[in-house]
């Protein structure tokens, strides 16, 4: 069986929290890209199969990490950049680094891609199809995203990750607890730490960062 691959998404301007780096967070007793990163290693993805797509951080021995070029060129470039790292067939996990809540998230996904489909993706409480929070058939999403680099005159950079996805046929998986909630402004960061029961006197980094543009 080929193994299982993962692909996290770390490298966003994260504007709305004042351009901190998103990953390094700390909820709970560990940063956002931690957390993502140990439910993804829990899923059984072996370390050299688990590409961490942002600046330098803090990860596990084996992860293997890389960046968009240019950097900050969209989730879709980000994408194309881990995609290159793997090679082989099976499914990868694609997610943002920004999910409290990733262990539930990859238990949403466990159950595999349905037959017929090129991927599976959470669909949040409002009915939206959760991207980033997702499993893919590797092939088919290399495939989709090598086809729009091909394509468009800019290559991936400043694409959004559907310019590539509709293409795929997906079924979805219902979030029926809030999991897919993310971190983009430092209400979502508070709300994410008192749920992780952590000291609310811990700085919150949002609060004392400006916003570098």
């Amino acid at each position: 069986m080929s193994a299982l691959s993962a692909v996290v998404l770390a490298g966003g301007r994260a504007s709305r929290l004042g351009g901190v780096d998103k990953g390094g967070l700390v909820v709970g007793d560990r940063t956002l890209l931690a957390g993502v990163l140990d439910a993804v290693a829990t899923a059984g993805v072996p370390a050299a199969r688990s590409v961490v797509v942002g600046p330098e951080a803090e990860v596990p021995a084996g992860v293997l990490r890389t960046r968009e070029d240019p950097p900050f060129g969209g989730p879709l470039a980000a994408l194309g950049a881990g995609l290159a790292l793997l090679d082989g067939d099976g499914d990868v996990l694609v997610l943002a680094c920004d999910l409290p809540r990733a262990a539930a998230l990859v238990a949403l996904l466990d159950g595999g891609v349905p037959d017929g489909c090129d991927g599976v993706v959470v669909r949040d409480g409002d009915g939206r199809d959760q991207w980033l929070a997702a499993r893919y058939r590797l092939g088919a999403l290399r495939e989709a995203v090598d086809a729009v680099a091909h394509r468009e005159p800019g290559g991936l950079t400043g694409l959004p990750v559907r310019a590539a996805l509709r293409s795929l046929t997906l079924g979805t998986v219902t979030d029926p607890t809030g999991a897919t909630r993310d971190v983009d402004t430092p209400a979502d960061l508070r709300a994410a730490r008192a749920a992780a029961t952590m000291d609310p006197d811990v700085p919150d980094p949002a609060d004392q960062t400006e916003d570098p543009r």
